[in-house]
């Protein structure tokens, strides 16, 4: 993978990745945004940093309708394609090694979606939004439960997104905070620099 940023054509227009290599990788992670936020969002951050520092490439996928200077999400459908078609695109580059994918909040969302399509051997889910606030009757559990890999969950404990129960498969951790993360970064990187061996299979639960 070469540091920096470059630019991966989509059916749905060109998507942005920003890479952040390392030497002698195990693995790659790669980290979708939320629908109106970029990678500056703290829980990003961290899971990036705890990736990095645990010998794995990031890579940062911004959707097409981002790069596009669009605010409003693109529908599921062609968010789950640019995701597929990048993850295509840099499997070239990635020597077969074995790929986690993640996110924020809808980016968590594409990264279940997709996780089977994309050979994915474990998912990160920051914020996962179970359901719209105010309407647990809407839930999206089913999404959550689609990777057949495992599952990483951090939910804020005050997430008017909801949070989602344990199953198997599938770990949930609760930290301060609500939907943002905003001050569980150290929290965030500890549970995630623990987790991503296990699921590369050179570490213990």
């Amino acid at each position: 993978m070469i540091n920096g940023v470059r630019s991966v054509e989509t059916p749905h227009g060109p998507a942005r990745v920003t890479l952040h290599p390392v030497e002698r990788p195990r693995g790659v992670l790669l980290l979708g945004h939320g629908a109106g936020g970029g990678f500056a969002a703290p829980d990003l951050r961290a899971a990036t940093a705890a990736a990095g520092d645990a010998g794995l490439h990031v890579g940062l996928v911004e959707q097409p309708y981002r790069v596009a200077g669009r605010r409003a999400p693109a529908p599921a459908p062609q968010l789950d394609a640019a995701w597929i078609a990048v993850v295509a695109a840099l499997r070239g580059e990635l020597a077969d090694l074995p790929i986690v994918a993640g996110g924020r909040s809808s980016g968590a969302r594409v990264a279940c979606r997709t996780a089977t399509a994309t050979d994915a051997v474990g998912v990160l889910c920051l914020a996962f939004p179970v359901h719209p606030p105010g309407r647990p009757d809407k839930d999206r559990l089913t999404e959550l439960a689609l990777p057949t890999v495992p599952v990483l969950v951090v939910a804020g404990e005050r997430d008017p997104f909801g949070r989602p129960p344990p199953a198997p498969g599938r770990r949930v951790i609760t930290v301060p905070g609500d939907h943002a993360l905003r001050t569980a970064g150290p929290r965030i990187a500890t549970t995630v620099a623990a987790w991503l061996p296990t699921v590369l299979g050179d570490g213990t639960p």
